[in-house]
């Protein structure tokens, strides 16, 4: 029972991250903008969120401590996300630029800023960090029979968050005006601009929103899996769109694929302590492969079935309202 706790709660510090990233990446789909940066956004989101933590811990700006650190380092991702984010609008919406190319950019561009900028301030690559956000147990929940185990023990106050970023963001693109509006500038633009919406300042809000929550998910990435940042997040952002094209670009679908491919990262990172797989003759690499098999699995079924909603062009007589 302990290994099985163990799994859910390692399933928790991947399917989290990967649930954030890509409800961003819903955002700005759905408005319309194809947003491939979402692993240069989470690079530079885990980069401000950790350097911020850095400074804190060494004393040298805000004295904070503990998860009220965290909390403020997942504001300075989001904000450094969401500026990001805005090279990638500002060539889509107004330069009208290929979208696939342009978040190439970005992620191209995005590690070697991280890293000229950390040698420049550290003089070193890596940026370590104090890892003091682990919650052991959560009082009163963690005595809760089976469940307190599996998700008030051993965890981080990033779960919680995550779960919370899930609920609003479904309930916004799903229930409110603001989410009508951005569906309809995604799906028939012509008719969203025929009533008076303004699709530049939506799809702006759509890509915003998109760097704000890869920003925190780089960040809620790093946090539980190590202990400094090395201008990488392993790919996340890439695993988050196939989550994100798995979920068929729908909230509940999305947060079932991204505890799917939270279970296939964990099996590939724990699997030494399962006993049915550790008794396996089967090479280590073999493991690590796990989730990326899983990827190629999941889209090749799936893409004959999904199909990302129609964004047709700005109207060109009207679109500068």
């Amino acid at each position: 029972m302990n290994v099985f706790y163990f799994i859910i709660q390692q399933t928790m510090y991947f399917a989290i991250p990967l649930l954030i990233v890509a409800l961003g990446g819903m955002y700005s789909e759905r408005s319309g903008i194809v947003n491939i940066a979402l692993e240069g956004i989470m690079v530079i989101g885990a980069f401000a969120g950790i350097f911020f933590i850095n400074m804190a811990q060494a004393g040298r700006i805000a004295n904070l401590h503990g998860n009220t650190l965290l909390l403020a380092a997942i504001f300075v991702a989001g904000v450094a996300g969401g500026l990001f984010s805005l090279l990638h609008a500002f060539a889509a919406v107004n330069m009208k630029a290929d979208q696939t190319i342009s978040g190439t950019a970005l992620n191209m561009f995005a590690p070697a800023f991280v890293i000229f900028s950390a040698r420049t301030f550290q003089r070193v690559q890596q940026i370590p960090f104090n890892d003091e956000f682990h919650i052991n147990n959560v009082p009163v929940l963690s005595k809760i029979p089976f469940l307190g185990p599996m998700f008030f023990e051993n965890c981080y106050i990033t779960t919680y968050i995550g779960i919370l970023i899930f609920i609003f963001a479904a309930f916004i693109i799903q229930y409110t005006r603001f989410g009508l509006r951005l569906r309809s500038c995604g799906e028939h633009p012509g008719a969203a601009d025929s009533v008076g919406v303004n699709i530049y300042i939506i799809r702006y809000l759509g890509v915003i929103i998109s760097g704000i929550l890869a920003g925190i998910g780089g960040l809620v990435f790093v946090v539980p899996t190590s202990t400094n940042f090395n201008a990488s997040v392993a790919g996340y952002g890439f695993l988050a769109l196939a989550v994100l094209i798995f979920g068929q670009w729908r909230s509940r679908n999305i947060f079932f694929a991204a505890f799917f491919f939270g279970i296939m990262k964990t099996l590939a990172s724990a699997y030494s302590i399962i006993p049915v797989i550790k008794n396996l003759s089967v090479p280590n690499e073999v493991y690590k492969m796990i989730p990326y098999i899983a990827t190629l699995i999941v889209l090749a079924f799936s893409s004959g079935n999904s199909q990302a909603p129609k964004a047709e062009g700005i109207p060109y007589d009207q679109g500068d309202r």
